[in-house]
């Protein structure tokens, strides 16, 4: 069959010479030109609606990116780009490659067909005040064809250094000096980001990483969250991220048998998780009376190891210095697991510097974290050594 025919046909993923059939012929026409990670695609206004106070330009763009759970071809991934009002700096705008936390795996969730929470508008417009444009990938599979494969770093990764190539490619005022800056399923996808960054896109000038609430899992720390979960009682946030890999690790392998990771009882959240976002699931698992003890198989960590693996960090030496700002009251990302992950980065020779915020849960930490990380981002930008704090006390 001849390849534009079969895209046509089956409309789903980019590989090879074959288009997905969900671009215009014009769209693909211009990708054929410039085949390659970070070639923007196309490129249009973003509705005010969309968009953040006091912005000048913003746009929404689509771009093409390496596929990150194949770890070849190619696949159409979009994004925001919202530059500040007034005139650029010289050399341009730096940049704040922002990676979003969870909002589900249905297209219907990607960030850029939906207004910014309060939370992010506040914290993305002070990052705007500092200075800098916002380059927000939807990262693969999320408003795109494909299946979106949630937490996978290295999808992760391609995602957000694809986003800022095509951004400094095609949008005037920007300068190739990035922060990259994630929040829980973000967190994990800036570190991800910094990590694979010098083998896959040592083009871009990252001066470092600010993350919060950040995911860090292993096969070790899986079974010990695994084994307190059997004496979980209350319905916990990780029952709906649990569901949501379990979805997406569905869609990526049709061999998986989610009903060895998963109880009848929560065999309808597990449907939901796929066509839901992630406010609707975390309402449905909670109305069903989920609990990770209830919700999940004995055999859960055996049945989800592939999807687990593709979690991992391929490094956690990062070249540029880290700063972590951590809730204690954290129930979304247990406060262990991320302080866990400062004390396995700070071994391996990151500069991390960790904060605590004494009684914040998940979200709150966002904004609070903001002084801390503008004297972090000021030193790294600037070329200037920061303090490392490997053993941060609650503040």
């Amino acid at each position: 069959m001849h390849a534009s025919l079969s895209c046509r046909t089956l409309g789903f993923a980019l590989s090879g010479l074959c288009l997905v059939a969900a671009f215009s012929t014009a769209e693909a026409a211009a990708t054929d030109k410039a085949r390659k990670a970070g070639a923007l695609v196309s490129s249009g206004p973003l509705a005010d609606a969309l968009s953040l106070p006091d912005a000048g330009k913003s746009l929404r763009i689509t771009y093409l990116s390496t596929d990150g759970v194949t770890g070849k071809g190619l696949v159409p991934v979009t994004a925001e780009v919202i530059v500040p009002a007034g005139e650029a700096p010289a050399g341009g705008w730096p940049i704040v490659a922002w990676a979003h936390g969870t909002v589900g795996n249905d297209d219907s969730c990607a960030p850029s067909l939906n207004p910014y929470s309060a939370r992010n508008t506040h914290y993305l417009s002070e990052w705007m005040k500092r200075g800098f444009a916002i380059v927000a990938t939807d990262y693969q599979g999320l408003g795109t064809p494909g299946v979106h494969p949630y937490l996978n770093t290295r999808a992760e990764a391609y995602s957000v250094l694809d986003s800022v190539r095509a951004a400094l490619k095609s949008v005037p005022g920007l300068q190739n000096k990035i922060m990259i800056v994630g929040q829980s399923q973000g967190g994990g996808a800036a570190f991800a980001s910094a990590a694979f960054a010098p083998a896959y896109a040592p083009d871009l000038n990252i001066r470092g990483t600010v993350a919060t609430g950040i995911p860090y899992l292993t096969p070790e720390i899986l079974s010990a969250m695994l084994a307190q979960a059997g004496q979980a009682t209350g319905y916990s946030p990780l029952v709906a991220y649990t569901l949501l890999i379990g979805s997406s690790y569905a869609g990526l392998n049709p061999h998986f048998r989610p009903e060895e990771a998963f109880t009848p009882k929560a065999m309808p959240a597990f449907k939901a998780a796929e066509t839901s976002c992630l406010t609707g699931l975390s309402d449905l698992a909670e109305k069903d009376g989920l609990t990770l003890a209830n919700a999940l198989q004995p055999t859960y960590a055996k049945a989800m190891s592939p999807a687990m693996k593709g979690m991992m960090y391929p490094t956690l030496k990062l070249a540029q210095p880290l700063f972590v700002g951590t809730g204690t009251a954290d129930e979304d990302v247990p406060t262990q697991l991320q302080v866990g992950l400062v004390k396995a980065a700070c071994a391996a020779g990151t500069v991390v510097q960790a904060h605590l915020y004494k009684g914040l849960d998940h979200s709150q930490t966002v904004n609070a974290s903001l002084p801390d990380s503008a004297a972090f981002t000021k030193a790294v930008m600037a070329g200037e050594p920061v303090t490392p704090q490997c053993t941060p006390i609650p503040q």
